[in-house]
């Protein structure tokens, strides 16, 4: 399979990863990649940017490399009313926006009001992505939200970096094939996530390739493998 773009990497600016925006994109050109995403955490998680971050956002070149670059933010869902941790006014000047449940952050409550709002934030026009829905953060009920994220348009990532055994997210490997086999019941695309903090980690899917394979996952419904499809059906660029 050949893959052309990771939108969910992170740099040093997060506060927990180790390389800078440069070297990540460097090591994206090297990979072969056409388009990198450097989605950094939102305020909720502690030791991130300050928002002023994202209001400079328009001094980074979008070339870069011989890539294209996407510069986001990985927005936390705060509850099960759906509520995030960026405002509109920042939702706004981001090129890519991804959002998702930290536990660090997170106001649990039911596996249906978790899932409730999980519905909401993908219904949410200015969310792109749902980062790592299947890690288990939360007890979610995922048929609601595959067939939200199909009429919304919508993509759930399958999230490498939560299937390495060294995580110890135990429920991440059922839940994750267990959306792979909804979404490919309902014709539903994925995005494959590397979930970079290192830049050595940008385009990592060995897991998630896994389980792309075990369920028999069409290619044709991973968003990974073209840039213009991506852009397409998210409507970026447009």
């Amino acid at each position: 399979m050949k893959i052309e773009l990771d939108v969910h990497t992170h740099t040093v600016a997060s506060g927990h990863a180790f390389s800078s925006l440069q070297e990540m994109a460097q090591a994206a050109a090297g990979k072969g990649l056409k388009l990198l995403g450097i989605t950094e955490h939102s305020p909720g998680i502690p030791g991130t940017c300050d928002p002023i971050y994202f209001r400079n956002l328009h001094v980074v070149p979008r070339q870069m490399y011989g890539i294209e670059l996407l510069l986001g933010a990985e927005i936390n869902i705060l509850d099960s009313e759906g509520n995030l941790d960026l405002d509109e006014f920042y939702l706004k000047i981001l090129d890519l926006r991804i959002a998702g449940i930290h536990s660090l952050c997170y106001k649990w409550g039911t596996p249906e009001e978790n899932t409730h709002g999980m519905v909401q934030v993908v219904s949410n026009p200015y969310i792109h992505i749902i980062s790592h829905p299947g890690d288990g953060t939360a007890k979610l009920n995922f048929e609601p939200i595959v067939l939200a994220a199909k009429e919304h348009h919508t993509l759930l990532e399958i999230n490498n970096s939560s299937l390495k055994p060294c995580r110890g997210k135990v429920d991440a490997r059922s839940n994750n094939l267990e959306i792979l086999k909804l979404c490919r019941r309902y014709d539903v695309p994925v995005i494959l996530g590397s979930d970079a903090h290192i830049s050595f980690d940008i385009a990592t899917y060995d897991y998630a390739l896994e389980l792309v394979n075990e369920t028999e996952f069409p290619e044709a419904l991973i968003m990974n493998t073209s840039v213009s499809k991506f852009k397409k059906y998210l409507g970026i660029g447009v």
